[in-house]
């Protein structure tokens, strides 16, 4: 492999909300050998998919598959040619809320993790809606109402599991829970993968292992066989002990023993104010926004690449 895009998001110059931060989506074309960097897509949502005042936009997990790249912003599903970045495909349903993650299936239709609901979804190839679930096995519209607009809504929160990342295995269908810090199979509740200790993202198959990362700079390996976790490996240590290392999401292996994990800098910390209400304090991590290459067999950082000198913000996935 020779080279890698890059997914997510330029930040907003004026300080605000979670749920408002960002500009536009930001799409890194980075050739890995000598880590020259070309935006190949910066994209801004139309107004009539946004909510009125301050919207973030921003893209999310992307997946790559036959020269196409499949991404959501936090309400839409883009679909591009990566032999000219032309887009091809564009979907936008009342029911999208913080879109996190998109992903083909081989059947030609699309799973989307649809974050605001607590739900992901399956369209067919033209968009129409086939399945819904759930993510905590709950009746998918049980706290939300059919008919609104949530396109028009800036946050959900607080979500009770917040999914940002759909996967499968073995023709299962599986989606990652942040808050609950495991992954569950959606075609059979009886199935879990559970990770425990802090918050999880991704969910990448490579050969029969299943690659995850914690926001504190952890990769977890699970077997696919078994379901269970294989190693824990601390990219704090690995990284000459800078506790904060960055907010950790989006990883790619290169083989079994070279990996690509994103942190991003811009992150803010909440606290609890004596009157019970919270504030966005302050920034997470000290180091910029970045791609990183360990060599997770020798433990070892191999090269880094700071992107925001190409205005990439946040990355939400290495594709």
């Amino acid at each position: 492999m020779s080279r890698v895009y890059l997914v997510g998001a330029q930040q907003k110059l004026i300080k605000s909300n979670d749920w408002q931060r960002f500009m536009k989506g930001i799409v890194l074309d980075i050739e890995l050998k000598n880590q020259v960097v070309n935006k190949v897509v910066d994209y801004i949502s139309p107004p009539e998919v946004c909510p009125e005042n301050n919207a973030s936009i921003s893209f999310t997990a992307a997946t790559l598959s036959k020269q196409k790249l499949y991404v959501g912003t936090l309400t839409e599903i883009l679909i591009y040619n990566t032999k000219n970045f032309q887009l091809e495909k564009y979907f936008s349903l009342p029911f999208f809320n913080d879109i996190h993650h998109v992903s083909p299936r081989a059947n030609g239709n699309m799973l989307v993790v649809n974050t605001g609901l607590d739900m992901v979804i399956e369209l067919s190839s033209k968009g129409e809606l086939l399945n819904c679930w759930n993510v905590l096995g709950e009746n998918p519209w049980q706290r939300f109402n059919k008919i609104t607009d949530y396109r028009k809504v800036p946050t959900t929160k607080p979500h009770k599991s917040h999914p940002n990342f759909v996967f499968e295995l073995n023709n299962e269908i599986w989606a990652t829970r942040c808050l609950q810090k495991d992954a569950v199979c959606l075609t059979n509740p009886s199935k879990k993968i559970t990770i425990g200790r802090e918050l999880v993202h991704d969910g990448v198959v490579y050969k029969n292992k299943i690659y995850f990362t914690q926001v504190d700079g952890r990769i977890v390996i699970v077997n696919a066989n078994n379901l269970i976790v294989e190693k824990v490996i601390n990219l704090v240590e690995i990284t000459n002990n800078i506790k904060k290392i960055g907010w950790c999401r989006g990883i790619k292996p290169l083989n079994d023993d070279t990996i690509l994990v994103g942190f991003s800098r811009i992150r803010p910390s909440r606290e609890i104010n004596p009157n019970g209400t919270i504030s966005l304090n302050g920034q997470y991590g000290v180091l910029p926004t970045r791609l990183a290459c360990y060599d997770i067999k020798k433990k070892k950082l191999l090269w880094e690449k700071n992107l925001e000198d190409y205005n990439l913000n946040a990355i939400y996935s290495i594709n």
